[in-house]
């Protein structure tokens, strides 16, 4: 009864898929990319009428999956707030989502960046699948993040012993970034492209070291120390700060 149960049940999967190796993707996550009948994938503005980085991360990993992949809008251009753009995206996915399994999917899954619970846009879609449809189950796989790449690659530990980990969106302002670089020891910086000049300011200010990382894990990755950044530089949305503190003995900050 279980399996004839689970053979009839609808779930809506969110499916994180890394920071762009595809080599990065759990094996939980190839197999339900393998395994569902649609795959919903986010297309901004910055892919135009081409694939964004979700969907070539499927398609490089998954090659049979491009048949069943959906493209969402999902509007990068509205910054703060829920404007109009940003509305009609998350009506836009839930319908896509909703079509899907009037069409008779059991497995709908939305490949999302890095981690589904992230800073993800799952967030919005599982929110207007379930006001829409109360039988959909929804489940998540988590995916390797940004920041958990970037201190891979530049080999610099997340953390150590006692030490306390904080992510923060450069969104959140200039004050309340400084806030939090006062109290934690190592601050992890997202959606800092533009406002990096800024974040790099509360860093040197705090005569704290760093690591910026452009395009983590991909071919063409930047990894560049504070001191290599021109204080007025900006980079692209896909850029992580990585900040540690100091560590001159082995278990120190045991």
């Amino acid at each position: 009864m279980a399996d004839e149960h689970a053979q009839h049940t609808r779930r809506l999967v969110g499916v994180g898929v890394g920071p762009g190796d595809p080599q990065l993707l759990t094996v939980k996550a190839v197999n339900l990319l393998n395994s569902a009948e649609v795959i919903l994938v986010p297309a901004t503005e910055g892919s135009a009428d081409g694939p964004g980085r979700a969907e070539r991360i499927v398609e490089e990993a998954c090659p049979g999956a491009a048949r069943r992949i959906e493209r969402i809008p999902f509007s990068m251009s509205e910054r703060h707030g829920v404007g109009p753009k940003r509305a009609e995206s998350w009506r836009a996915s839930v319908r896509a989502a909703v079509d899907a399994f009037g069409r008779g999917a059991r497995t709908v899954v939305f490949a999302t960046i890095g981690d589904p619970t992230v800073y993800s846009t799952f967030s919005y879609l599982r929110s207007g699948v379930a006001r829409e449809l109360t039988d959909v189950v929804f489940e998540l796989v988590p995916g390797i993040t940004a920041m958990q790449a970037l201190a891979a690659t530049s080999g610099w530990p997340l953390v150590e012993g006692r030490e306390i980990l904080a992510l923060v969106p450069a969104t959140v302002g200039a004050q309340r970034l400084g806030e939090v670089l006062d109290v934690v020891d190592t601050v992890t910086v997202y959606k800092g492209g533009r406002t990096l000049p800024g974040v790099l300011d509360e860093l040197r200010r705090r005569g704290r070291s760093a690591v910026i990382g452009t395009d983590v894990s991909l071919p063409g990755q930047q990894i560049v120390t504070l001191a290599e950044v021109d204080a007025h530089q900006t980079l692209p949305y896909f850029s992580t700060v990585l900040s540690t503190p100091a560590r001159t003995s082995t278990g120190g900050r045991i």
